[in-house]
């Protein structure tokens, strides 16, 4: 009887944590809701530098005649495509903005009071904007697969599709904890913008945003493979185009688990750290 009541408890409360953070992620689609036309020009926009990638590899393409790493033109292309899907997928949007205002103005005050963990609050709201964002970017993005068509070529193994979708989930949480670990500076500095743009910099570049990861040479690859921005975008475009197989592919998924634990570990210490810190000076 008294294990029972025991896993009865722990059920009550598990259905009311749902609820609880099913709450928050609702509240988060109707305030993200109201930006959806902002989103929708940001997307919009956001075709212009593919259009400057189009016009920069038709012309490397043509000075070399040949191929690049096993990319084609046609291939190079499509790669672009897919990173601008899965960025618009995995990328948050302003975020670390928001979190860093909860800080700096005490909004926080209000949550500290309340039985919920900021980590899963901020999660929540960070998965409704990601609904809402995709929700209103996606066609654009549909029009411009269309218009390429040509170079699209689709996996026929379903099992690519299944790791591909593993990778870009993981590769959005990775995002998500890294940019909720920047805005924790806020609990020390006023303005986080620096370091924000210094580390977005380097995801840009060794992110595989820039160029794909894998025409650069083998010794500079082995380095990137083990950095984290290997894994917030590149890795689920490359699984999906088939250029990570076999036992590159389970060393890949391995690894990305390993900095989704990480990341996620970093986040926790640092909310940790920066709320000592904010009480300890009477936030």
């Amino acid at each position: 009887m008294a294990v029972f009541a025991a896993r009865f408890a722990v059920t009550i409360r598990s259905m009311s944590t749902i609820t609880k953070y099913s709450s928050v992620f609702t509240i988060g689609l109707q305030n993200t809701f109201v930006y959806r036309w902002n989103y929708f020009l940001r997307a919009l926009f956001g075709l212009i530098p593919l259009a400057g990638t189009v016009f920069l590899w038709s012309a490397v393409f043509k000075e070399r005649g040949g191929g690049l790493h096993g990319y084609d033109y046609g291939s190079m292309i499509y790669y672009y495509l897919l990173t601008l899907l899965v960025s618009n997928l995995v990328v948050p949007t302003e975020d670390e903005w928001q979190i860093a205002t909860d800080i700096r103005e005490g909004q926080i005050n209000a949550l500290l009071t309340k039985p919920m963990s900021y980590l899963a609050y901020r999660t929540s709201i960070f998965l409704s904007g990601r609904l809402v964002y995709s929700f209103v970017t996606l066609p654009p993005i549909v029009v411009i697969f269309i218009y390429f068509r040509e170079y699209v070529v689709l996996p026929n193994d379903p099992l690519v599709y299944v790791f591909a979708a593993i990778s870009t989930v993981m590769a959005a949480f990775i995002q998500f904890f890294i940019t909720y670990s920047l805005a924790m500076f806020a609990f020390w500095i006023l303005e986080i913008s620096t370091i924000v743009f210094i580390v977005y910099s380097f995801e840009y570049f060794l992110g595989g945003q820039m160029f794909p990861i894998d025409i650069m040479p083998p010794a500079v690859q082995a380095v990137m493979k083990w950095l984290p921005f290997y894994y917030e975008l590149f890795c689920p475009v490359a699984i999906f185009l088939g250029r990570l197989k076999g036992p590159d592919l389970v060393q890949a998924l391995a690894i990305q688990t390993a900095w989704l634990i990480c990341t996620w570990m970093w986040a926790r210490f640092m909310w940790r750290r920066g709320l000592g810190h904010y009480q300890a000076v009477g936030g």
